[in-house]
């Protein structure tokens, strides 16, 4: 089963995505603020994370550094999820080491078409 690492300080964003890519047949693993992000994908090695950037403890952008900058964890697949849909945070998304990026609020469809994209691609 695909492992998916939803990392989300917001309860009702966190339990709304988590449930529906469970329903989708993914294994998600949850992580409320950057640091425990980081934690948890260098621990569990899960095949994507979904890491929101505006967290507690430590941003999303710090945390995808740190996911990247390791090397058991450098090759799982990240995508950016914010509210800010500016092309600039698409830019910064990028630069911090995302692969992909979404915006808020989610496009379920959309997003699942990244997901599998990245998962499909050789790592």
């Amino acid at each position: 089963m695909t492992r998916i690492l939803l990392v989300e300080d917001n309860e009702m964003n966190r339990d709304m995505l988590s449930r529906r890519l469970s329903r989708r047949g993914f294994d998600v693993l949850i992580a409320e603020n950057g640091r425990a992000g980081v934690e948890v994908a260098a621990a569990e090695k899960p095949d994507l994370i979904l890491m929101d950037m505006s967290l507690p403890v430590m941003d999303g952008w710090e945390a995808t550094k740190r996911i990247k900058a390791n090397p058991s964890t450098s090759a799982i697949p990240v995508i950016a999820l914010t509210a800010h849909a500016m092309a600039s945070d698409r830019e910064m998304a990028l630069e911090a080491g995302c692969d992909d990026y979404d915006s808020k609020p989610i496009d379920l469809p959309q997003l699942l078409r990244k997901i599998e994209q990245l998962l499909a691609a050789p790592h």
